[in-house]
C-alpha cells in the first residue's frame, strides 16, 4: 500500500505562484511514475504533469512553461511549482502514483488539495 498526502494549495491571485508538495508513505520503494492531476467543477480531472521514477517529465500543454514537476526519491516527495497562474487554473489537485509489485500495477490517490486563482 502507499498513503500520500497533498500539501500547499491555496488562494491566490492571477500571476501568483503556489508549489504543491505530495509525501509518499508505505511501499513507496516500487513506485514507478507519479503525476498531478486536477479537477474543475463540472470537467473531468485531467493530468496536468508526470514523472518518472528515472526524472522523465511531461506536462499538459496548457501548463507547459507556467507549471514544474519535480522528485525528490530520498524524501519520498513530488512538487508541483505552479508560476503564472490563471484563474483556469482553479481546480482541485491530486497527487497520483503508479505501483506494480509482483506483476500487478496498482494506482494511489492522495485526498487533493484546492487552488484557488482569483482575477
Amino acid at each position: 500500500q502507499v498513503q500520500l498526502v497533498e500539501s500547499g494549495g491555496g488562494l491566490v491571485q492571477a500571476g501568483g505562484s503556489l508549489r504543491l508538495s505530495c509525501a509518499a508513505s508505505g511501499s513507496v520503494f516500487s513506485i514507478n511514475t507519479m503525476g498531478w492531476y486536477r479537477q474543475a467543477p463540472g470537467k473531468q480531472r485531467e493530468l496536468v504533469a508526470a514523472i518518472t521514477s528515472g526524472g522523465t517529465t511531461s506536462y499538459a500543454d496548457s501548463v507547459k512553461g507556467r507549471f514544474t514537476i519535480s522528485r525528490d526519491n530520498a524524501k519520498n516527495t513530488m512538487y508541483l511549482q505552479m508560476n503564472s497562474l490563471k484563474p483556469d487554473d482553479t481546480a482541485v489537485y491530486y497527487c497520483n502514483a503508479d505501483r506494480r509489485w509482483r506483476g500487478v500495477a496498482y494506482t494511489y490517490w492522495g485526498q487533493g488539495t484546492q487552488v484557488t486563482v482569483s482575477s
